[in-house]
């Protein structure tokens, strides 16, 4: 799978984990040199605690475009270390 936003390439991996629709790259998966820390976080009853990352590809800034659960409750384990996105980035298959 890719996740692709501003005509780059910002996350690549041949396994991602599905939740509610959203594929989860492997963080390693993921090109930093496009990912800032964002102060933004959320709270999902089930999953917990999400941060965001913005985006930043060709001048272009994508905030609070993707997100994790460094550490998520144990219902949601499998996306630990994962990230996902929104915001008008596309994931398609490789």
């Amino acid at each position: 799978m890719k996740a692709i936003w501003n005509n780059e390439v910002i996350a690549h991996s041949a396994v991602t984990v599905v939740v509610e629709g959203n594929h989860y790259f492997p963080m390693n998966s993921l090109n930093t040199l496009f990912f800032k820390d964002s102060d933004k976080q959320t709270t999902c009853a089930w999953k917990g605690v999400a941060h965001y990352y913005d985006i930043s590809v060709n001048g272009s800034l994508n905030e609070a475009a993707a997100w994790f659960y460094p550490t998520p409750k144990s219902e949601a384990s499998q996306i630990k270390n994962h990230v996902s996105f929104w915001k008008g980035v596309t994931v398609v298959k490789d």
